[in-house]
């Protein structure tokens, strides 16, 4: 079974809420190198106006993939995760990301283009405070081999 082209345009329901914990963050600032104060001291991020640490931009990742995790466990969505290359990934940040954050994701597929046995599945993650403003906007393309490729 290939990809299911008639999942582009389609949109799934909100997540339930991610709470961001402060260690998290400072743990994936660590991880990816992230040395200012406001990942790592709750003095720092406030010094500059946050209400607690913030993360570093590329964690709005960590909430987007839980959503896209809805399309690719999906059945009928036809995708092998055996076969998935990330191909780009994208922010808009609306605001920074804070420790204390609930954060709901609107998942939509945007697109599926197949070409020569591959598949090219854009998703938007639109991420969302628990009071409804946007948050962050995360873009990503997926690269899913066929089984001949």
């Amino acid at each position: 079974m290939g990809i299911n082209l008639e999942y582009a345009g389609r949109s799934y329901p909100a997540t339930a809420p991610y709470t961001v914990g402060r260690e998290h963050l400072r743990d994936f600032a660590r991880a990816v190198g992230a040395e200012h104060p406001v990942h790592h001291d709750v003095d720092a991020a406030r010094s500059l106006g946050h209400p607690d640490v913030i993360a570093p931009p590329t964690f709005a990742v960590v909430i987007a993939q839980r959503a896209e995790a809805q399309l690719v466990e999906d059945p009928d969505a036809g995708i092998d995760f055996t076969r998935v290359v990330h191909a780009d990934e994208r922010f808009t940040h609306h605001r920074p990301i804070h420790a204390g954050d609930e954060l709901s994701t609107v998942l939509h597929v945007d697109g599926i283009v197949e070409r020569a046995g591959l598949a090219m599945v854009t998703t938007r993650c639109e991420i969302t405070a628990a009071d409804g403003a946007p948050v962050s906007t995360v873009r990503s393309t997926l690269a899913v081999r066929g089984e001949g490729s």
